[in-house]
């Protein structure tokens, strides 16, 4: 009886193959599902991208009522399935079985279900002040990770263009400095896996959407981050790149479809014309270069007029948001983007988060040309955005013009007094003024982002010829002029390379003290102090006390985040504003020239008039202004008053 139950047993296998569990059967069928969980109650629909060798031959179907499959679409690639799930609000957190299905073939994979946080979201501001980081060259926290195996560029900090080590575990340690800074938000160049085989370090040429570069940490040491962030009374900003992604990204060996991104053969660039998004005497085929050109040969060009491109980077950035609490999205090259699909993207993430934050790069010098880009602009065209804030490069290049020096290695005498370097007759504050003169142009002022330097630009110690009293003059007008301030880490100690021009690799310096080894520690008073003695640092420390003054009064003045503004013509290279509202008002004066300058108060009687003693915001001291008050040359004057 045995050896005829063995033989029946031997006949089934050959008929139907080994029997093994349905779990089993699909060990190596799927490769990757994204997004990798999900969560009830949420507005944005569920589409799972689903790839695996000939995935498409299969059927699919959850084995459970709370997740129902909607519908399937096949791509151009039989490596993927895209599945439409519908997740019952009444669904439990857990683990949810996909069942896999080909004629008597079976297999599951397991899928995660949790629930949509209900924690109050509060996004950046005009309360805030955001400060910039590139996490590479930031602070090395976990030296253990700064080459690993799952990527190819190894870290080589002699090397200005190679990976130095920073990480979000130096973000981490490093968090009370930023918040004693009296910054409230931080934005940190991309974070997502870059594993291009030179220069990765920057992070915008993504290899994998869903994952934290392992040379910076992982998913959870992010969300680690934001939590930390959070408690120390700082947001998160997550700079996200959806134009394109990097050529290392492993869809590029296998994508869905033919049109997932704009094919570039023979290769040609973008023509990086701004303006041709809202020309309206442009040609067809000078848009579609500008829309699906490549923005560099590393970095393919995304296609958002394919649906499941942009339903993926709808997906993935709320992914992101609901994944780690994280609190606003800095959106690079905006408008290279398609804008229809990108005004759908920015909807579909504020759809989900009412009052979430966006910032787009807007990188132009005409104030027309940017205010097109913000959500509700009146256009003449009726194209909306849906985007809510913009970066105010039109200010930030008339403060960088109007507070320009010479660099001490272009000066005749170098030796003369550091407040008189390099005085010339030029540019003066008079660009400041006509710039904010056309605030009418946009839309929402207080979603202006205003920053006078970034990664992609000089560092402004070097703009401002190495010179501390443009430096202050700089910082009091970025902390109390309309808008949302953003600085870029380091500009509070006079960051330079020696040089005006663009050197990226160069001005994305280290911050010293955040290795181990490092001969100064600038993220101490002790190292700041210390640092007074070495030369290129001497009022480092000074800057940064000044700045920390700054930003730690404006955290609670209400003026200043809401207020309005008047301004007065510059006379002699002299500016002078008021920011006020029905409670308080902040009277700024900025002397931008070599000699002392008289206030000459009555001439601002329209809006003084009833205002006697008031406070330096510097000093604390308090003060009465006239028309004899002085105000040191390459200086500036803030005085609050309660009316």
């Amino acid at each position: 009886m045995k050896k005829y139950f063995i033989a029946f047993i031997s006949m089934m296998i050959l008929a139907f193959g080994p029997m093994m569990s349905a779990k089993e059967a699909g060990q190596d069928k799927i490769t990757r599902i994204e997004p990798p969980c999900w969560w009830t109650g949420m507005k944005t629909s569920l589409q799972l991208m689903i790839q695996g060798p000939s995935i498409s031959e299969y059927s699919v179907e959850f084995k459970s009522k709370d997740l129902k499959v909607i519908s399937v679409h096949k791509a151009d690639n039989p490596n993927f399935l895209f599945v439409d799930v519908e997740v019952s609000p009444d669904a439990k957190g857990g683990y949810y079985d996909i069942l896999f299905s080909k004629g008597r073939e079976k297999f599951t994979h397991r899928y995660h279900i949790g629930h949509k946080s209900t924690e109050p979201r509060e996004s950046f501001s005009t309360k805030d002040v955001i400060y910039l980081i590139v996490p590479d060259r930031f602070a090395n926290g976990d030296p253990s990770n700064d080459s690993t195996e799952a990527t190819t560029e190894k870290a080589n900090r002699e090397n200005p263009g190679s990976r130095h080590g920073g990480d979000i575990r130096g973000i981490i340690n490093h968090m009370d400095y930023i918040s004693d800074l009296g910054a409230t938000a931080i934005w940190m160049t991309p974070l997502l896996e870059d594993n291009a085989r030179r220069g990765s370090y920057h992070g915008y040429a993504c290899t994998d959407y869903y994952n934290i570069d392992s040379r910076f940490g992982n998913n959870d040491e992010y969300r680690e981050m934001v939590q930390v962030a959070h408690a120390k009374g700082v947001k998160v900003i997550m700079d996200i790149v959806t134009n394109h992604c990097g050529s290392e990204h492993w869809w590029m060996k296998d994508m869905p479809f033919n049109d997932w991104i704009h094919i570039n053969e023979p290769y040609v660039n973008s023509n990086h014309m701004y303006s041709l998004a809202l020309d309206p005497n442009a040609s067809t085929a000078d848009r579609k270069l500008m829309e699906e050109g490549w923005f560099s040969r590393g970095m393919p060009d995304m296609n958002l007029d394919n649906p499941f491109m942009l339903k993926y980077f709808q997906q993935w950035a709320v992914w992101w948001i609901e994944f780690s609490g994280l609190d606003g999205f800095r959106v690079d090259t905006y408008f290279y983007n398609e804008k229809y699909p990108m005004s759908q993207w920015c909807k579909a993430v504020t759809d989900e988060y009412p009052g979430f934050n966006i910032v787009g790069e807007n990188w132009n010098a005409n104030p027309d040309m940017v205010a097109y880009w913000q959500k509700d602009n009146p256009n003449p065209d009726g194209f909306n955005s849906n985007l809510p804030c913009l970066m105010d490069f039109p200010l930030r290049d008339a403060v960088n013009n109007a507070l320009s020096l010479p660099l001490p290695s272009e000066l005749a005498e170098p030796a003369e007094p550091q407040s008189q370097r390099g005085q010339r007759r030029g540019p003066d504050m008079t660009s400041v003024y006509n710039v904010l003169a056309r605030d009418f142009q946009y839309h929402d002022l207080a979603n202006m982002m205003i920053f006078w330097s970034n990664h992609d630009t000089p560092r402004i110690g070097d703009i401002f010829g190495q010179n501390y009293d443009k430096m202050k003059i700089s910082f009091a007008m970025l902390a109390t002029m309309r808008g949302i301030p953003q600085m870029f880490y380091g500009d509070e100690l006079m960051f330079a390379i020696g040089k005006k021009g663009r050197d990226d690799s160069r001005l994305r310096m280290d911050f010293p003290g955040g290795w181990e080894g490092d001969q100064m520690d600038l993220f101490t008073e002790e190292g700041r102090k210390a640092a007074s003695s070495v030369e290129g640092w001497t009022g480092a420390s000074e800057l940064h006390d000044y700045v920390r003054t700054l930003l730690n009064w404006r955290k609670g003045k209400s003026v200043i985040h809401n207020g309005k503004t008047m301004h007065f013509i510059p006379i002699d290279n002299t500016y002078a504003y008021f920011r006020y509202d029905d409670n308080d008002v902040v009277f700024v004066f900025v002397n931008n020239s070599e000699k002392a300058a008289s206030v000459n108060w009555s001439r601002y009687a329209e809006i003084n008039s009833g205002l006697g003693e008031g406070r330096n915001v510097i000093t604390g001291e308090r003060t009465t202004l006239t028309d004899d008050t002085m105000v040191p040359a390459n200086s500036a004057l803030i005085v609050e008053y309660s009316r």
